[in-house]
């Protein structure tokens, strides 16, 4: 439900499933989402917003519980642009967690997994006192 909030809402990310520590979005395409008219592919923004939501899941998720938190750093590799017309599908893992660093990663693909657009690797700070 987090993910259909704020910027992310207004992008229509949309949850797809969840594991122990990992969360999945997808990104449906949208003209108004486009970074280059001429070929159509979506603008890295939205991509790296979905990215950021679903590595943040994968935070909360794996600390069972929604807490604050602030993404620290979140580098992403770009491997290709998007098909245009298909859906982006954004998982993020969270691998490590300490007291107050959580250590994600994740790839974003438009229907293989194997054929990715991006890989993500990143850090979140947890902002509150637990």
């Amino acid at each position: 439900m987090v993910a259909t909030f704020g910027h992310n809402g207004a992008l229509g990310c949309r949850f797809l499933e969840h594991g122990a520590d990992w969360a999945e979005l997808a990104l449906d395409y949208r003209e108004d989402l486009i970074g280059d008219e001429e070929t159509g592919v979506l603008a890295s923004g939205p991509i790296i917003a979905l990215m950021d939501m679903a590595t943040s899941m994968s935070v909360w998720i794996r600390r069972g519980a929604f807490r604050p938190q602030a993404t620290l750093d979140l580098r992403i590799d770009y491997l290709r642009g998007a098909v245009p017309g298909r859906t982006v599908i954004g998982r993020g893992e969270c691998y490590r967690l300490s007291r107050r660093v959580a250590f994600v990663r994740g790839q974003a693909h438009d229907g293989d997994p194997a054929d990715p657009i991006a890989h993500v690797t990143g850090t979140f700070m947890m902002t509150d006192e637990a």
